[in-house]
């Protein structure tokens, strides 16, 4: 019997899975994870849940009844350590061998360590893992003086979050602005001055150099002075794992390298999620991208290439962030550097931004913007045509599409 297994229990892998089932694939699925829980989304773990407003059961993908219906065998608590590309198996921890037809990396990334002295003091948190978030929130919830190194979308979450239980909250930075590589310094401000209104002490241009404390975490030291702490959310983004891949001798470059159909070079071998490093044809290069929708529509597009579909993935990279009473969405891709203008519509509370390169739109986002969304934005960046920026800029002049 034909066996696709997929190597990674998050939302990458069950949306694989049910696209498999979704297809008519009528052999063996098989999804491996080496987390104790069922496949969740991620996105609550820095935002409902974490705030206490969704409960366990709605951040999983689907629950045990519908992988017993779909003849999905998911290995919770089980992690790959090997892959042997000439036998077609995977070798679990244990020693256990699994075979093979066709084999997805949806191995995910992890928290990037923050290498100071005291790393390891009870209360330093890192939030990737359902678990991390049941410790995190537990820690909100008791209230105290919370900091939080690093200002990128964790980080702020995590600080927006700690804000409305209550808690005393520093966000360390060692750029100049929230969200420097995300969005660049014009966005970035926006998203302090957010924070700061909210009473969020933002130290930026400043190092984390330690962690003081005992047995338990009771200051941040950074290079500007020491901050009193009774936990910690470090947040300094996070890395592929790529190990599986790179053992077996796979091609590696900031994540497994695929084409635009999520396909290794190996050609029963596929990787999607926050692992892949993807071909992509509007920007004629490959790009890993972090978020929610890469792993919502990588998934089933991975799915479909391993079922022998021609597949090439073009959608435009995706996310959103709340923070306080802020929704945003952002679509577009930009490397850093590569943008020369933003543009703004709008008032301070509800607006477009859209970034330029040589006059055209290659990124936009919005702010508290519902009734109009990214749709302009998106097909700005799929005409690929010089703008007009102060007709852009002009919330008088109607939007294109």
């Amino acid at each position: 019997m034909d066996t696709h297994v997929i190597v990674g229990g998050g939302l990458t892998g069950a949306k694989a899975a049910e696209t498999l089932r979704a297809e008519g694939f009528s052999g063996r699925v098989v999804v491996v994870g080496a987390e104790p829980d069922l496949p969740y989304e991620r996105p609550p773990l820095s935002k409902g849940y974490l705030l206490g407003q969704d409960d366990r059961a709605s951040v999983f993908v689907h629950d045990e009844q519908w992988y017993a219906d779909q003849r999905v065998e998911v290995l919770t608590g089980r992690r790959v350590t090997a892959l042997d590309r000439a036998a077609h198996e995977v070798e679990l921890a244990g020693g256990e061998r699994l075979g093979y037809t066709k084999l997805l990396l949806a191995t995910g990334a992890s928290p990037r360590r923050l290498r100071v002295p005291g790393n390891d003091l009870k209360g330093v948190h890192y939030l990737r893992r359902l678990a991390h978030a049941d410790r995190l929130r537990d820690a909100l919830a008791s209230g105290g003086r919370v900091v939080v190194a690093g200002a990128g979308w964790i980080g702020l979450e995590t600080a927006a979050a700690a804000r409305t239980y209550g808690c005393e909250v520093a966000v360390v930075e060692p750029a100049g602005s929230p969200l420097h590589a995300a969005l660049g310094p014009e966005l970035g401000g926006f998203f302090a001055d957010l924070h700061r209104r909210h009473g969020v002490d933002l130290r930026l241009g400043t190092t984390v150099t330690g962690f003081a404390g005992d047995s338990a975490v009771t200051a941040v030291q950074t290079d500007q002075g020491e901050i009193p702490a009774d936990a910690v959310v470090v947040g300094i983004g996070a890395r592929p794992e790529t190990q599986l891949a790179e053992e077996a001798g796979l091609a590696v470059d900031d994540g497994v390298c695929v084409d635009a159909g999520f396909r290794t070079e190996d050609p029963d071998i596929f990787a999607a999620g926050d692992v892949a490093s993807a071909w992509h044809p509007a920007y004629e290069r490959r790009i890993r991208v972090e978020h929610w929708a890469a792993a919502t529509n990588g998934g089933p597009a991975a799915a479909r290439s391993m079922l022998g579909h021609e597949v090439v993935h073009d959608e435009l990279p995706y996310f959103f962030s709340d923070q306080y009473d802020v929704g945003m969405e952002f679509t577009g891709w930009f490397p850093p550097g590569g943008y020369d203008r933003v543009v703004t519509r709008g008032t301070d509370e509800a607006f477009h931004a859209f970034w330029l390169a040589d006059g055209r739109v290659v990124a936009g986002m919005h702010v508290n913007q519902w009734d109009e969304g990214l749709d302009a934005v998106r097909k700005l960046i799929a005409d690929g045509q010089p703008v007009d920026a102060d007709r852009l800029a002009d919330p008088a002049a109607p939007l294109p599409g």
